[in-house]
């Protein structure tokens, strides 16, 4: 237990436990404390999420095209960790984790219906590219920005700097030394917001888990059925993670990746092609034309109460997730330059996002006009996580499908997972024998380091008792407070590293080369 930052282990977790314990003793006092609070998060900077967001891309593009861009991360002679299909694998798997699932034919059906202040005719022409091209400002280029921002601060500063694993690394290089226990402080607030993301997601995969589950066998989704599937992730992620960076990891993403590549074309093959390439085309353009003022909430677009129920709460998840992922990101691209590192964590990802969502954003909304509105009734039926369940039943082969969709699900959200669990590990504990390659990252892992396996068990078993409660009492509005609740600390320390980041990009020189 000497090994063990007292202060980033155990004020994360007496927080998780005191927010979980009294969810249980006072269910209706602690939901009316969450969405009380909640509502401020979002009255008070949804405004500041927006533009933050827009201001990364911003920086992506400056630092592609500066000096900087050039530069190898750990420097000339350093050699990659990965080759570029696994650093492509597991960066997408450890990003979308079960959302790009779930919401990809979910999502168009709220807004083929509610258009917030716009006055779009539902489920009318309009409305669909309204739908399509609000997935693509979701689940593209303004939230890989986040991630890409965070991550590549951390690499640079890592390898490049010889900065510790830590979030004062990077945010040295601003303010010079900074105090242990401010150190501390700091990385138990990012391993908070961390583990309200990562609840949020893992509620919801209970979700739709629960819900294909009671699909295929016409048992009805219950706390208790949600409970299984939480212990059955749980298992399965630390099982996964104990094996290591080169077993478990690699080989989910890898198997993910192409499950992803096969579902897709599946869908793209069987379904409204001719519609998918027309409107996901069109959506395409519609997207280019209207990401600035969506971005900063012009015109129509701002429609707070819309935007804080969609846009704000997308990228106050991603915001959640970004911190300590972004340790784990930018662990794993020494050896490549900082634009091989803009290309493979922005431009692929939000590429591969593109396509999925025109793929089976078209395909849902699709079978939702042809059917009198079928997924809109499943939606408000039997929730969010039904949907794309109900889709897939009109496709050839819908049965296996739904089946695939959930074995799909729950890998997506145990890949996400693992990475993130070895980020907990790295950063609750101190570090030893660190050099500037970085080549003690994964020796923990790798030898089965015991003190390691039992944060991660710790992090993971309350991470999933925490997304069962939230899910179990509150549904899918559980999981937006707890990506609100979780994004807010991390906005400002990502606005941080970008002030890191742009410092850097004015003086290359500083950096190994």
């Amino acid at each position: 237990m000497q090994s063990i930052r007292p202060i980033v282990f155990f004020i994360p977790i007496s927080i998780l436990c005191a927010a979980v314990a009294w969810s249980l003793k006072d269910s209706a006092g602690f939901f009316a404390f969450a969405n009380a609070l909640n509502s401020t998060i979002l009255d008070g900077f949804g405004s500041l999420f927006a533009y933050a967001v827009f201001g990364f891309l911003l920086s992506c593009i400056w630092i592609y095209i500066s000096p900087i861009g050039k530069i190898k991360i750990g420097g000339k002679e350093a050699v990659p960790m990965l080759s570029r299909w696994n650093w492509f694998a597991i960066t997408l798997c450890t990003t979308i984790a079960t959302g790009i699932l779930f919401w990809s034919m979910a999502e168009p059906m709220f807004h083929l219906y509610d258009s917030g202040n716009r006055g779009l005719e539902a489920q009318s022409d309009a409305a669909r590219q309204f739908s399509l091209i609000s997935l693509f400002m979701h689940w593209t280029l303004s939230p890989y920005a986040i991630y890409t921002i965070a991550s590549l601060a951390f690499a640079l500063s890592i390898y490049n700097l010889g900065k510790d694993i830590s979030l004062s690394g990077p945010l040295s290089v601003l303010f010079g030394q900074i105090p242990q226990y401010i150190t501390d402080i700091l990385d138990a607030l990012i391993l908070i917001s961390l583990v309200m993301g990562m609840a949020a997601s893992m509620g919801t995969g209970l979700l739709m888990l629960a819900g294909g589950f009671g699909e295929i066998t016409g048992v009805e989704s219950s706390p208790l059925i949600m409970a299984i599937v939480a212990l059955l992730i749980v298992t399965t992620v630390l099982i996964s993670s104990i094996t290591g960076l080169t077993k478990g990891i690699r080989i989910l993403s890898d198997i993910n990746i192409k499950y992803f590549f096969a579902l897709a074309l599946f869908i793209l093959i069987f379904g409204p092609t001719a519609a998918i390439v027309s409107e996901g085309s069109r959506a395409l353009v519609g997207y280019v034309e209207e990401i600035i003022p969506r971005s900063l909430l012009l015109g129509v677009a701002d429609d707070r109460a819309w935007a804080n129920d969609w846009t704000i709460f997308y990228w106050a998840n991603w915001f959640a997730w970004a911190p300590v992922t972004a340790m784990f990101l930018g662990k794993i691209a020494r050896g490549y330059t900082v634009r091989a590192f803009i290309i493979m964590n922005l431009i692929l990802p939000s590429l591969f996002s593109i396509v999925w969502m025109s793929i089976f954003g078209v395909f849902s909304m699709s079978i939702n006009d042809a059917n009198d509105g079928i997924l809109k009734h499943s939606l408000d039926t039997n929730g969010a996580e039904s949907v794309a369940f109900a889709a897939l039943e009109f496709l050839p082969l819908g049965g296996l499908l739904i089946a695939s969709l959930l074995l799909l699900a729950f890998i997506s959200y145990v890949t996400a997972a693992d990475s993130n669990s070895e980020a907990i590990r790295m950063i609750c504990q101190k570090q030893e024998g660190q050099d500037t390659d970085g080549e003690s990252f994964s020796e923990d892992t790798e030898s089965g380091n015991k003190l390691g396996v039992i944060i991660k068990t710790i992090w993971i078993g309350l991470i999933g008792i925490a997304a069962w409660v939230m899910v179990s009492h509150s549904g899918i509005d559980g999981v937006r407070m707890l990506s609100n609740l979780g994004g807010l600390p991390a906005l400002f320390i990502i606005i941080m590293l970008n002030m890191v980041l742009l410092w850097l990009s004015l003086r290359p020189k500083l950096l190994k080369q």
